[in-house]
Order: C-alpha cells, then structure tokens, then sequence
C-alpha cells in the first residue's frame, strides 16, 4: 500500500500506526505491544519509502501517525457523573511517549498528532512528545477534526480556539482532516489559513460515508476541490484521510501541481487565550473581567460549597460569573482543610461538562505548584496560571516557567522577589524587568503572554504608609509597559478596598475609580466580581470625588471623608402603570382580533386569542381564521397605501403574540400553518447593520411567509446550510458598508458552486440594481433579484414563487443584461485622468496667508455616559422616518396629507420610548477624540505624537478624484487641506469615535422576547439616531471648544442637520475617503475599543452598530465630496502606499475600480 500512494505521486506516507498506542489497544489486550507496533511500522514505511526515492532519485519522507485514542479527557463516558473520565492526562502522555519514540527510532522523518477531536488529548502528546521530537531534530504537524457544520471539534471548541490551544508548539505544519469531506471543509480551511503562522495542511475523507460505511466522493471531484483550495492560496500540504485510494491521490497530485502554495504570513504580538472559544486580547482591546467568586480564599459561599462537596451549587457561581461579563474565570482551591489538587481537577472537569462556562479561558489560581500542575492538565483551551514569582530564587522560577510553556498556557508573574513583595513604583519595575528577561531570554517565553501583577494592596488603612499604594500600582503599571514590550498587566482589584470590607456600595465605588485610573495608564486584565462593579460615570459625584481622593492619594483626610459618606447611599425601586380601558371592548372577539391587528394593540391579544381558541375545536383555525383575515385587512390597507411601514410592524408585533399563545395548544393536536414559501434573509458576513432587513422579514411575515431571520454577521456556510436545512424557496441578503458587497459576490459564487437554483435577493444601503447586475448576477446562474425596499419585497417575492414566475424571471435577467451592457459602455467611454493629471488639478491652497487654528490640547479626551438627554436635542429625524420608508422632510412630513397620521403616531411612540430610554438610562454614549500635528505628503497624511514632528505615530493613506473635469474645478483629495510637509507650517488633523448602542443588544432582545418587534426596531433606529447626535454634538464643541477655531459659532439644529459650519468630519469607507481599513489606523491612534467599547469586525464594520467614526478637518475650504470611480495607475499607486497586493486593493476598493479585475 505504501508503495502505491508513492507511485501515485505521495511525497509523504504515513505509518498505520493510528490506533497504536495504549487506550485503543487494551480493547485487544495488546497494550504492551505499543512500541513494537509502532516500530514495525516505521521501519516498514520507512524501507519502502527509501527504496523509492533511491529508484527515482528523490526523496520521499515518512510521517508517524498519533491518533487520537478511544478515549477522551475532555468528556465523561458517564452522562450521570460528568466529572468522570476514562483516561487521564498523564495516561495519555505516557502512551504517546511510548509510541512516538518508537517512531523516532523507526526512523520516521515528522510526527502528526492527526484527526485530534479532544484538544486536551493533543495537548497531552504534544507534552509528552516535544522533548523527543526536539531532541531528535523531527518537526510536527498537527491536524484537528471538525466534526460537523458547527465548525467545531467534538469537545467544542472553535477552530480559532483550537488553533490557539496548539500554536505553542510552533509546530511545521497545522492542519484539518477526517469527519467531513472536502468540501464541507472548505469554510474551515478558509478560516485556518487566515489564522496560521505557520505552514497549512488538508487531508479530508474522500467525501461523507454512506449508509454502509463506504466513501463514494470520486478522485476527480476530491481533487477538484482540494485544487480550489490550493488556487486560492490556502495551504501549503494536501492529501487524503478516510477512503482516500491511490487513484485519489494521483488525481490530487496532477490538479495541485499547477498552483503555488500558501504564502505564509506573520500573525500581530498579542496574548491569544481560549476555552472552548477564543479570547485575544489586543493592544486595542477593552478591560477584560476575570471572575473572581470561584475562589475558595475569596469568597466564603463558594468555600462552603466546595467543602461540603457541593459541586452543583459551586457550578452555579462560575456561570453566574460568566452571565455578568467575566472573560475568564480565576480558580483557587488554596483550603488548609481541603485536598487542593483533587477539588482543582474535579471543579474543572465539571466546567468542561458545562458549554457556557468552558466557552471562556480558565485562571488556574494556587500558591502550591503541585495543585496548578493538577489544573494544567485538565483544560483543553489555552488559560492563564496564577501565579509565579522570584520568591524561591530564580532555579525554582524558571522550572516552573518552562513548565508552564510546555502546557501553552500564559502567565501571571508577581512582582515578588527573595526580599518580598514591591510596595514602590521601583521595586515593583524591577522585579518586572528581571522577570521580563528571564523568561523571554532563558526559557523562550512569548512576551505577549507574560501577564505581570504589581501588587495591588489596601488603601484608606489608616496607615500613612499605605496611602499611595494605589498611585505606586498605577504609575508602575505606566513604567512597565513603557520598558517591556508585549506584556499584559493584571491585578486582584477587591485587594483595594479590603480596608472597608462589608460595605459593598464603597467598595464597588472604589474598585470602579481604581479600575478607570488604571486602565487608562494601560492596566489589561483584573480579577474582579463582574457582577458588582460600579458605573465609573454612575458613581455619584460626591462618592465619586471622595473615592479618587483615596485611591490617587490626593488629600491627608481623603480616608475619614469616605468613612463619612459609607452609609449615605441606597437603592430606588421600580413603578408600574395600570392596563387602560377601551370602547371596542365589546365587540364579538372576531372583531376585536381584527381591531387589535389593524391598530397594532396588544393590550388584550392573549386573552382574545384565548377566548378565541375556547370557541373553536382547533386551535389552528384561530390563525386560519381570525388572525389571517385581521392580516389580510393590514396587507390591503398597506398595499393601497392607507397604512403605511411602522403600522404594519405593529400589526406584526399583534400577531406573533397571538401565535406564540397558541403554538403550545397547536404542537399538542396538529401541524402548522401552510406558508406561501420559506425564506432565509441574513445580514452578510462582517456586516452588523440589520434595521431594514428586520423590517422586510417582518413585512413578508405579515404576508405569510416563513421566514428565518439569521441576523447579522452571519457566513455564507450558514446562510446556505440553513437554506439546505429548511429547504428553503429563496434567500435575502442584505448589507449596509461597502465590504458587504464583496461578501454578497462570495454568497452568490457559493450557491452556483454548490448547485442552488433558488432566487437570490439582494438589499441593503450600499446595493443598487448597477452592482447587482455587474457584480451579483454573474456569479450565480439562479434568479438574482435586487429589492429597494421592504414596500416592494412582497410583490417581489409573490412573483418569484407565483404562476407568473418565468415570465418573472425572465424579465429580471434582460434588465441584468442592459444595466451591464450600459455599465460596459460608460467604462468604455473613459474620462478619467491620469493620476499624474489628477494630482496637477489638485486643490491649491494659500498657506502663506493661512495659519492652521491649533487644538487647545493634543491628548487624546474621553466622554463616558455622555448625557442622552442633551443629544436628543441634535437628532436629525428624518434618517429616522426614512427608514421606516416615509418620504419628505421634517417637521414637514408629520402634517403630510397622505402618511401624516400614520408619521404622528411613529413620532409619538418613539419620542415617548426615546423618553423611557433617557430615564431609564437602557443605553450608555460613550465616545473619544483627538488632534494630532499632521502635514501632507502627496495623497497621504502623517500624524505625529508631538508639534516637533520627529516620532511619526501614522500614515493616513487617501486616494483623489480622476474624473475628468471642467475648467476652475478640482480633482480632490482630502490629503490637500493639510499643510505640504516642505513647507514647515504647522498644522492638526483630528479623530473621533462616538457610540450610543451600549445596552442596545440586550433591551433589543427582551422586546423580541415579548413579540415586540416594532419597538425594537424603533429602539434600534434610536440609537443610530443618537450616535449621529453626539458626532454632530461633539463636532459643534469641537469646532467652538476644543479646537476652537468657531468660538462663536451660534447654529440651530437645523443649521447643523445642512451642515452650515466649517470644517467636515468624513468618515473612513464613506465618499471621501472609502477605504474601510483606514478605521484600523483610527482606532489604533485614539485606542477606540480601550477608550469606548466599540470594535471592528473584519469587514471593518463598528460594533455597536449605533456607532459613527471619523476623521477632523478645519480648513475653511474643506468640503465634502465623492472620490468616484479610480483607474488602475491609482489602484496600483494606492496598493504600493499601503503595502498591499494587487488582490488586496481591488478587494477594499471594488466599488471604486473604473476597470476589470480578474474576478469581474
């Protein structure tokens, strides 16, 4: 066999030697044959392959084989006892020990830990074999096994949090295989060569087995698609796993063999962590929560319950923990009265049981070595040990980082020396530094899981001496990350406020003042209750001023001035409102149903519906009956115009109330309505935006339809795996930035290569019929069908599944022919400039006569719960009617003939709900600024840390109009309003990012919960209306305060909604400057997701989707304007300035491209 994979064209064969190791052989009671068999197969692999390189004259390599086992570390046999398992970690590693240097004396040339379905398997033999396999000069591959369409191994973890479980090891190659076929892994393999440093592999079954076991997935087909993946540059190693033949290797080996390998890329420096999902914690990252209630030492209920073995209830507290925002959970078993290692390794093989626990990193926490060893060996998922130190000298130390390093995990260090604990900026610097270098230098340690712990003790003791440790913890925390690069800084928040212990409401108050001081100097990671932690801008002022006073050391009598204000502070409680009284009430309940539907009242649904189901023998015929027909009044009303988008959102909102009480009575008796067809709409990839397809879903639900609302983010595998599912009619997609355009072509290219036929719908802000039909339609030889609006997707879609449904079709399909036969025939009248050109026009500015207006302050300003209420005095409403589908301008459109009453009662729903959002405080603004020295250079724009312009902190990369046009225009570029380089004028560019969706995501789900889909859009619309808000607000007091150059600018709402002021604030992926990318810059320069709590996706794409970013210019000549469409000489131009490919730029700036790339 061996020797036909090689004459097949195998460059490497592996040794059958996947179930030799100990657990799989005691089924035969063959353990002790373990080395003999792995030997044997080696030399036997091993004979042939040198035989055939000798007899062609090239060589061939052996690779032996790890399996995985029978058995699982990760997993109970036992569904009743899940801390039960049948192998142990040390098990494993000595049976891998075994084998592996058998293989190595066999004379095998790599080691493959393959098909791994337990990481915590894997990381066993990669503990056990990386001392022999070093010492032998043999590298490893490792290859994991995703198990079904969750994307998941059979322990659970992602890929992602796989692959950082196992990166430790820097091994030659990682890879996946089995389980799936080619090309159910193709997402995976996708996403593996986005993640690996290193080089990639793929060797999946030849398809998925048959009923008899059997692989049918032929050797064209397997090669076919594994060809994909190597022409699209994601691997570097091919070939096959179950039911893979030697034919299928020589049809892989001939298609593979006409592309490139896999480039390999370098990965950023920062701390990686996973449970069974992963935790990346980078420079741009926000404070992250470790748990702190699951700590014997710590918390007395928790020590109660382990010691009364407990274990159920002490389960309880960790997932609390995790429920109210802990990232990772810190584990101490350190009891006198307790076996520390036996309570560690019971507790953690029951977090593994538990899916919503083990989703995060684990914190092993001991002062003993021997119980974190204990810990180490029960986490699959790459965690943090807590703690190690210099205490004993650096022999032990180093013993225990190397330790530590072979398990994968990072590390918590004390600043701790042989003289005892740092109490000064100094001290605690030092024993910092000496760590640093021990561990980078002698034991390889990555820098960037170096987690280091100044010592955070008791303030407000009525010590004198203790008064500045609070200020010594956050200077220090400056001082070190200054000086060792890479690094993280944690500490035990509650040690701070020990001094007042059992007076939580100061306690919380102090760690929350501590936390944003020391965040802001660049703490990462703190052990913390994450259910009691105060509101930094919530904390009254009082408290708030009395707090800072201790914590920052700021007064002599700070301490007694707090012990005055601990009893002051207490909880308000809640009020409610009673059910109000309506005529209509007596009506027959037909009507009544009716009533409440057309009115969108749900007031009384539940109980009509139920009088309802009582007067009928079907529960079902109340939805058939009453409830459609009240429906089919709603659908006539809004199809003739006399209702209009928010009333029939209402009308919804009613009847998914009504049928969600009657579903329980349905499930007992019958099956479910009939719907006209079944529909999977999603918000595409990388995109978080989703009012508007929240609309269309519900506007097509009305009109029954079945509809599955994927929601945002949502990959293409799982759009199409659910249209599978549920045998879907048709699929919408929907996308608000200009990246989703790019993710709707890869949706449509994987139904044609999939072989879909059903229509494709696209929507969304940023499509248009143009690109729909140049870019969408080609890609899929199925309907593709744009829909403006959600007014239009039902006659959309009823003449898609209709009688006229070709005729339909047919028609869409020419119109996609004119628009690219125009498309064509515009591009081929060709007007713009050269670039050369282009920048000859360019605008040109007096800056002999101009003196830039200068920032009252460079440094980098915070607005934490910025007030609602004086942002609800900026809003621009009329984004907010349009995306109910209303037309016009405001006020104007509340006393519209038409849709007047039905844009009255929107208003006054969401005005009063806008007023319960502010009162209640559902959502927190939160945003940042900045100014930085700026000159220009050509197209782009540098930013400096200071006004001597020598320590250059970014380039701002921007591109120009090439249009050609008229004389005494310009071809703009916003790189023109800031001061040339050459010339020595100093000059500012500023940079923002403001948020109101903080809170969003949860108040959205209660109202779904309750069927109240109307005022979580409205709620949705809200926000968005409210980040806008604050950029216009923090816009104006930029202009008028904190770069001043208006001061006494006096403008009105309206005047700012016309944008009647100087200066512009584009945004990055918007006309001025398109390119999405450029957000990284932006939130690198003012530290946006630390400072605001808003991320990007990796469509660039801002999280929370109310959120709104940009740049400042304060020329009196800037304006806003659209760069249009670029030639190639730019694309290149712009490619070679941001040190991108051809393939790279073409992808950020498809929509700007005047000229055909290879994909269009």
């Amino acid at each position: 066999m061996h020797q036909k994979f090689l004459e097949a064209g195998a460059d490497i064969i592996s040794t059958n030697t996947f179930n030799s190791n100990a657990p799989s052989q005691s089924d035969y009671g063959t353990e002790s044959l373990v080395a003999e068999l792995n030997l044997t197969a080696a030399n036997l692999a091993r004979q042939v392959a040198d035989e055939y390189s000798k007899a062609i004259g090239s060589p061939r390599f052996v690779a032996g084989i790890l399996g995985p086992t029978n058995r699982t570390c990760s997993i109970s046999p036992d569904i009743n006892s899940p801390s039960t398992r049948n192998t142990s970690f040390d098990n494993l590693a000595e049976t891998y020990s075994e084998a592996a240097q058998a293989l190595i004396t066999g004379g095998v040339d790599l080691l493959l830990v393959e098909t791994i379905f337990d990481t915590l398997n894997a990381k066993a033999a990669l503990y056990a074999i990386g001392p022999l396999a070093k010492a032998a000069g043999v590298p490893l591959m490792i290859s994991g096994t995703i198990t079904d369409a969750s994307g998941r191994t059979l322990s659970g973890q992602t890929l992602e949090a796989f692959y950082n479980s196992i990166r430790h090891v820097e091994p030659l190659t990682v890879g996946l295989n089995c389980a799936l076929g080619a090309s159910e892994l193709r997402p995976y393999v996708e996403e593996l060569a986005r993640l690996s440093e290193t080089y990639t592999s793929v060797h999946p079954n030849a398809g998925l087995p048959n009923e008899l076991g059997e692989y049918d997935d032929t050797p064209e087909n397997m090669a076919k698609i594994i060809g994909d993946f190597t022409k699209e540059g994601w691997v570097n190693l091919v070939g096959g796993c179950c039911g893979t033949t030697p034919e299928h290797i020589q049809s892989i080996v001939k298609t593979v063999s006409q592309f490139q390998p896999r480039t390999l890329s370098k990965n950023k420096k920062f701390c990686r962590l996973s449970g069974l999902e992963v935790l990346n914690i980078s420079p741009d990252s926000l404070f992250v929560n470790v748990g702190e209630r699951t700590n014997v030492t710590g918390s007395a209920k928790f020590r109660k319950l382990i010691e009364g073995d407990d274990y159920e209830a002490a389960i309880n507290i960790a997932l609390d923990q995790v429920n109210n925002g802990a990232q990772i959970i810190d584990i101490n078993m350190d009891e006198g009265m307790l076996d520390s290692e036996a309570a560690m390794d019971k507790f953690l093989k029951l977090v593994a049981s538990e899916p919503d626990i083990a989703r995060v990193p684990i914190m092993i926490d001991s002062s003993r070595w021997s119980v974190i060893e204990a810990g180490l060996k029960c986490v699959q998922g790459k965690g943090i040990v807590n703690s190690i130190s210099l205490k004993e000298g650096e022999e032990i130390f180093l013993q225990q980082a190397n330790e530590i390093r072979r398990h994968g995990a990072a590390v918590v260090v004390m600043a701790f020396d042989e003289e005892g604990q740092a109490d000064t900026v100094e001290r605690k610097a030092a024993i910092c530094a000496r760590c640093y270098e021990l561990l980078v230098q002698k034991v390889q340690f990555p820098p960037e899981d170096i987690i280091f712990d100044p010592n955070i003790f008791a303030v407000a003791t009525g010590i004198a001496e203790h008064d500045d440790y609070g200020v010594a913890f956050i200077e220090a925390i400056r001082q070190i990350k200054d000086t060792l690069p890479h690094v993280k800084i944690s500490g035990g928040v509650s040690n701070i406020s020990f001094s007042f212990r059992g007076n939580n409401p100061i306690r919380e108050a102090m760690h929350s003042v501590f936390l944003y001081h020391a965040v802001t100097a660049g703490m990462d990671l703190g052990i913390v209750n994450a259910g009691q932690l105060a509101v930094y801008e919530e904390i009254p002022k009082i408290l708030r001023n009395a707090a800072e006073d201790v914590i920052l050391n700021r007064t002599s009598d700070a301490t007694e001035k707090l012990v005055v204000l601990a009893d002051e502070f207490r909880d308000d409680k809640p009020k409610n409102n009673p059910k109000k009284n309506e005529k209509w009430r007596s009506w027959p309940v037909k009507k009544r149903l009716e009533h409440a539907l057309v009115h969108g009242n749900d007031s009384y649904i539940v109980e009509d519906t139920e009088e309802a189901r009582c007067k009928t023998d079907r529960p079902l015929s109340v939805i058939e009956g009453p409830l459609m027909d009240g429906m089919n009044v709603v659908g006539d009303l809004f199809g003739s115009g006399k209702m209009f988008l928010p009333q029939v959102v209402k009308s919804a909102r009613v009847m998914k109330k009504a049928v969600a009480h009657l579903m329980p009575f349905i499930e007992q008796n019958e099956n479910g309505v009939s719907a006209k067809a079944k529909i999977v709409i999603a918000t595409v990839k990388g995109d978080v935006h989703d009012i508007g397809k929240s609309i269309v879903a519900i506007v097509l639900q009305c009109n029954n339809f079945e509809v599955t609302d994927l929601g945002v983010m949502v990959p293409s595998e799982k759009i199409l795996a659910t249209a599978n599912e549920i045998n879907a009619d048709l699929v919408g997609l929907s996308g608000l930035i200009t990246p989703s355009l790019d993710e709707m072509t890869h949706v449509a290219g994987e139904m044609e290569r999939k072989g879909f036929s059903i229509p494709l719908l696209i929507g969304g802000a940023t499509t248009s019929p143009a690109h729909t039909s140049v870019k969408i339609d080609p890609a899929y030889s199925g309907p593709v069908v744009y829909v403006k609006d959600a007014s239009r997707s039902v006659g959309v879609v009823q003449s898609l599944v209709g009688s006229g449904q070709k005729a339909f079709i047919e028609q869409t399909k020419k119109e996609h022919v004119t628009r690219r036969r125009r498309h064509e025939d515009k591009r081929s009248r060709k007007t713009n400039l050269a670039l050369t050109q282009a920048r000859k026009n360019k605008l040109t500015l007096d800056w002999e006569e101009y003196i830039p207006p200068k920032p009252k302050s460079i440094d980098i300003q915070t607005f934490s719960d910025y007030s609602l209420q004086e942002l609800s005095a900026f809003i621009d409403w009329m984004p907010f009617f349009n995306a109910w589908e209303f037309r016009g301008r405001f006020p104007q459109i509340l006393d519209d003939p038409q849709a007047g009453e039905a844009a009255r009662n929107l208003y006054d729903d969401a005005t009063q709900l806008l007023e319960k959002v502010i009162v209640e405080k559902w959502l927190s603004a939160s945003g940042v600024l900045g100014f930085f020295p700026a000159t220009s250079i050509g197209d782009d724009i540098e930013v400096y840390s200071d006004e001597t312009q020598s320590n250059t902190l970014a380039k701002l990369h921007h591109l120009r109009q090439q249009k050609s046009k008229r004389a005494g225009l310009n071809n703009d570029c916003l790189s023109d309003l800031i001061a040339p380089q050459n010339i020595n004028l100093p000059d500012y560019i500023g940079g923002f990012a403001v948020t109101a969706g903080l809170g969003l995501e949860k108040h959205v789900a209660r109202l779904e919960s309750q069927q109240d889909d109307y005022n979580a859009i409205i709620l949705k619309a809200l926000a968005d209306r409210l980040a806008e808000a604050f950029a216009e607000r923090l816009h104006q007091r930029v202009r008028t305060e904190f770069w001043g150059y208006s001061p006494d600018e006096d403008l009105k709402n309206k005047d700012l909604i016309e944008e009647s002021y100087r200066g512009i604030r584009p945004a990055p992926g918007y006309p001025a400057c398109p390119d999405h990318t450029e957000k990284e810059t932006l939130w690198k320069l003012l530290k946006v997701e630390q400072t605001t709590g808003i991320r990007i996706t990796d469509a660039y794409a801002m999280l929370p989707m109310a959120s709104v970013s940009g740049w400042y210019f304060s020329h009196p000549k800037s304006r806003y304007f659209s760069v249009g469409k670029i030639d190639r000489d730019q694309a290149e131009d712009y490619a070679t300035r941001k040190g991108w490919t051809a393939k790279q730029t073409e992808r950020w700036l498809s929509a700007n491209l005047n000229y055909r790339t290879t994909s269009t």
